[in-house]
């Protein structure tokens, strides 16, 4: 008989789960910070609208590295905090210097495929295990993340 973590999981399999959840709090972090650097450097013709996307998005974030941080520590693993950790396990790259608001919005779009993709990997391996609260996270991530995908290519005349 399997080992259970104190909400009644396979400890083992609580581990794989946490380690995808790690790495998508890596991808989360570096994600906040290239959106930050939008927020604080854009310049030109839609500087207003995306200036507030931007923040409405990196606060969004903000959150959601909180909610997956504690998903882990309630699986009974430990969550990643250094910065140079998410660096090195991140699938997304530091933006530098960005201005211009279309490349950034490209850029977000491309990162929410990205974040999709990890997202499902890590809803089929909770629903598994019967991990319901993991299920339930990645379910609203997703819904959210699809219609902003939908909102960001329209913007973007995709």
């Amino acid at each position: 008989m399997a080992k259970l973590n104190q909400i009644g999981l396979a400890i083992n399999k609580s581990k794989e789960l946490s380690n995808s959840l790690n790495d998508l709090l890596a991808n989360y972090s570096v994600f906040y910070q290239n959106v930050r650097g939008f927020h604080w450097k854009i310049k030109g013709n839609n500087f207003f609208e995306l200036h507030l996307k931007f923040e409405e998005l990196y606060n969004d974030l903000f959150i959601k590295i909180d909610d997956v941080a504690e998903r882990i520590l309630t699986l009974g693993q430990e969550p990643a905090h250094n910065f140079s950790v998410y660096l090195t396990n991140s699938e997304i790259n530091e933006f530098n210097n960005m201005s211009d608001g279309i490349i950034g919005v490209a850029e977000i779009l491309k990162t929410f495929k990205l974040l999709l993709k990890k997202q499902r990997q890590i809803l089929k391996l909770s629903s598994e295990i019967g991990d319901e609260g993991t299920s339930s996270l990645m379910s609203d991530y997703i819904r959210e993340q699809e219609k902003l995908v939908w909102m960001y290519s329209s913007f973007l005349n995709e």
